[in-house]
């Protein structure tokens, strides 16, 4: 009888000391607790109307009021530049760089009207852009900036994640982009660090802030929002292939005059 009343006993003990209740406050978080905030999914910049108030046509896109104030340097350049969007030949606003098809950089890329597809994997969230098919890599596996690969068009990217915010963090540019379609520049020392959040199922945000100060007093940020449109799909599109490109941009410079 003794060990028949042992027996439950012993039972009873262990199911009191192994229960879950009894990990409460010592266990691992659940996987749902941890589990890394989803990016994923095809989504396009919505329109900037400020860009539109201040006169530029509906596909000139810039970061307007957000800058801070330019260097010498730097507005020396722009003034330039500006020339070249405004004098009264409009057609040598070709000479900017993304009109004979090379890389926009970051954050300009974000400008272009094209959707992006982002795709995560472990230890890497990857930015599919449709226009000319650019890849983006952002690698969050806590390895460190890459230094040997020299001065870069898309700059060097690591990431990581705080709550529900991917922050980004890129160096590495050379100084051959232009900020947006307006003229402004950049050096090569600057710094761009973005944060990435999901507001909802259908909204994204990126906030970014630039930080060169041979182009600009002071840091300066600004937010983006996107939308998704899980019925679309990344398109091909290569710079190359569009014959009509350099005359469809002629004519449309012209309106900045206007």
């Amino acid at each position: 009888m003794r060990f028949r009343i042992i027996g439950p006993v012993l039972a009873l003990i262990a199911t009191l000391v192994f229960s879950p209740a009894s990990f409460s406050q010592s266990a691992e978080p659940s996987p749902a607790a941890t589990a890394t905030p989803d990016l994923s999914g095809l989504w396009i910049r919505l329109r900037d109307k400020g860009a539109m108030a201040r006169g530029y046509p509906s596909f000139v896109l810039d970061f307007g009021s957000a800058m801070s104030p330019m260097t010498p340097w730097a507005a020396s350049k722009f003034k330039i530049n500006s020339a070249l969007y405004h004098g009264d030949d409009a057609s040598t606003v070709l000479s900017d760089p993304i009109f004979q098809c090379y890389p926009p950089g970051v954050p300009r890329i974000y400008l272009q009207n094209f959707p992006v597809q982002i795709v995560q994997i472990p230890g890497q969230v990857i930015m599919l852009f449709e226009y000319d098919h650019f890849i983006r890599r952002i690698y969050t596996d806590g390895r460190p900036h890459d230094k040997d690969q020299g001065a870069l068009w898309m700059g060097d990217t690591i990431g990581k994640w705080e709550g529900d915010t991917l922050v980004a963090d890129t160096d590495s540019f050379n100084d051959k982009t232009l900020l947006d379609r307006v003229g402004h520049v950049h050096s090569a020392d600057m710094r761009v660090v973005e944060r990435l959040r999901r507001i909802d199922r259908d909204t994204l945000e990126i906030e970014f802030t630039v930080d060169d100060r041979k182009a600009f007093t002071k840091p300066w940020s600004t937010k983006l929002i996107f939308q998704q449109h899980p019925d679309w799909k990344v398109l091909e599109n290569v710079c190359e292939d569009n014959a009509g490109f350099v005359e469809f941009n002629k004519k449309a410079t012209q309106g900045l005059k206007k």
